[in-house]
């Protein structure tokens, strides 16, 4: 399966250390594995999953679609606080 990220998400994970990297690729892994462990979302986010994970201390968000059976992206990473409004405006600009 291919995996791509988006250009958001990249600049999010720059910032995470090697052990939050490690558990957020497992978490990746877990989603491969599983593509249903997400909720899909309704509405505006139909077609999008989000898969709720502990990093540190905090839980952290995962939003991803299938592009086609074969392909995952990766679109956003972050804590709940405007994750969904951010995530729908970054939807609507692409």
């Amino acid at each position: 399966m291919k995996i791509y990220q988006s250009r958001s998400f990249e600049k999010k994970i720059r910032r995470f250390s090697k052990k939050d990297k490690s558990v957020l690729d497992g978490e990746v892994k877990k989603i491969v594995n599983n593509p249903s462990i997400g909720e899909e979302k309704k509405g505006d986010l139909k077609g999008v999953f989000v898969h709720k994970f502990k990093l540190s201390t905090t839980q952290q968000l995962l939003a991803y679609r299938f592009v086609d059976a074969e392909t995952l992206e990766l679109i956003k990473i972050g804590p709940h606080g405007n994750y969904y409004r951010d995530l729908k405006s970054y939807l609507k600009s692409k």
